[in-house]
């Protein structure tokens, strides 16, 4: 069986309080190995973006757990957390969020340099340079490296942001509508990236969608209501 990559346990969220409160995760269980390509399928308002922000602890739970490699990320202090969120966990947006005042190649080393100034990485800004326009080749994107964002399409922007995503070598990528922004040929390009990333770097992938379609690409489906998976 592939190593555990990412674990929730009985998580539970509701945001409000007395009457008002409204309860979005309901004890919700999730396993992800290690390669897996998996996509959470949902109508909007289900709590799906809700999951994603507490698997990426950017949010905490109200109660349950969320186990990282088998270590439970409750016990992890704030500086260790904040390393996880840079070093080990990956980001992907419906919208691309690149900072428009910064060129492509900078928008995706902009990840490396946070790990590299807060000295939790021991590469150079040199090699992780190189990492970044082997990313960008490798989507086919080392063209548009000196480009800003305002200069390339909405698909070109996506896979930028894929690139700036995979700069630190994430075990985890964690995808919210990923393509929700693009056309289908683009879309579909942007799917299956994840999935050679999934099959041939071994990086757990978790894609949260309403998109019946987009779940072909994935390795597994798993569907959530009422704040559980089922």
């Amino acid at each position: 069986m592939a190593e555990l990559a990412l674990e929730a346990r009985a998580l539970r969220k509701s945001y409000g309080s007395g009457e008002a409160a409204v309860s979005v995760l309901n004890g919700l269980d999730l396993a992800v190995a290690a390669g897996e390509f998996m996509a959470v399928l949902g109508p909007s308002g289900c709590g799906k973006s809700t999951l994603l922000n507490v698997l990426g602890l950017m949010d905490a739970p109200d109660a349950g757990e969320v186990s990282f490699r088998g270590r439970p990320t409750s016990k992890m202090g704030e500086e260790e957390r904040a390393h996880l969120r840079n070093e080990a966990l990956g980001f992907i947006f419906q919208f691309d969020s690149l900072l428009p005042e910064f060129t492509v190649l900078e928008n995706v080393l902009m990840p490396a340099r946070v790990a590299i100034s807060g000295g939790r990485s021991r590469g150079s800004l040199a090699a992780a340079r190189q990492r970044a326009v082997a990313l960008l080749r490798g989507l086919g994107l080392e063209r548009l490296q000196g480009r800003f964002p305002a200069q390339t399409s909405g698909g070109e922007r996506q896979r930028a942001a894929l690139c700036r995503a995979l700069i630190n070598r994430p075990a985890v990528l964690l995808a919210d509508e990923p393509t929700g922004n693009l056309d289908r040929p683009n879309g579909e390009r942007v799917f299956q990236d994840l999935k050679d990333l999934a099959a041939e770097h071994g990086t757990a992938v978790v894609m949260v969608t309403h998109n019946e379609s987009a779940c072909r690409w994935a390795s597994r489906v798993v569907r959530m209501s009422d704040g559980l998976i089922s």
